[in-house]
């Protein structure tokens, strides 16, 4: 299928945005912060997601999914803490403005695309077309183009472009369109600090703070509270 002007220029949009944009600074926001304090703070997207659905894609939100996300958000605080909940600030702020910056051209780019009812393969596939000429366009004029030539260097892109930007981003696109509204599916994402925690104590041995249980906790409970309320919308 042959992608109109307009098409076109949707996807150099949303190839600015991500993966471009989202992951120069995410990217910088993880060089600054701890793995523990980077991922958390980067998983307020979902929030973002759902209230920017309501001026974009015209949803209505009730009063329990803001409650669930409130939740989900005080956990997600506990979390980045690192141990020192009642004296915050200690972190780079820099990489924290980072790291929470990112999140809203994540949740943009989601949203767009879910105003966009070409196949989501099409889309992908323009979409990284663009970022990748942005990305060199840039490397080149700041004179930090390299070409990797080893074989683990290679295989980290290849792992990369898989996983990270690839079957995951098609994953949760398919999601977002047979969801009836984003807070639905969006409390789900919440799952993915804890399961990230595991990988960051036993391959990164970072020490797990007693703030993180406790965050999860709450993260937890806000899943159950949306999910509940799904169930008698459903």
């Amino acid at each position: 299928m042959i992608s109109s002007r307009e098409d076109l220029l949707h996807s150099a949009i949303l190839g600015l945005i991500n993966p471009f944009l989202y992951y120069l600074i995410l990217l910088k926001a993880y060089q600054l912060l701890p793995a523990q304090v980077a991922q958390p703070l980067n998983m307020i997207w979902p929030i973002i997601l759902v209230f920017l659905s309501v001026p974009i894609l015209g949803q209505k939100i009730e009063r329990k999914s803001f409650i669930a996300l409130l939740i989900s958000f005080i956990g997600v605080y506990l979390i980045s803490s690192q141990g020192r909940f009642l004296k915050p600030g200690h972190s780079d702020l820099t990489g924290v403005f980072l790291a929470t910056g990112s999140s809203v051209f994540w949740a943009l780019y989601f949203i767009l695309n879910v105003k966009d009812k070409r196949d989501e393969g099409v889309k992908l596939l323009l979409n990284f077309v663009f970022g990748s000429i942005y990305l060199i366009i840039t490397m080149i004029v700041t004179g930090k183009l390299q070409i990797e030539t080893g074989f683990r260097g290679v295989a980290a892109s290849v792992y990369v472009g898989i996983f990270e930007m690839g079957i995951t981003f098609f994953f949760w696109l398919k999601a977002l369109h047979l969801s009836s509204t984003t807070a639905k599916i969006s409390n789900l994402v919440y799952l993915a600090p804890f399961i990230s925690l595991i990988f960051v104590h036993y391959i990164l041995h970072e020490p797990v703070y007693y703030t993180t249980p406790m965050g999860l906790v709450l993260i937890i409970s806000g899943i159950f509270i949306q999910n509940k309320q799904s169930k008698i919308n459903v």
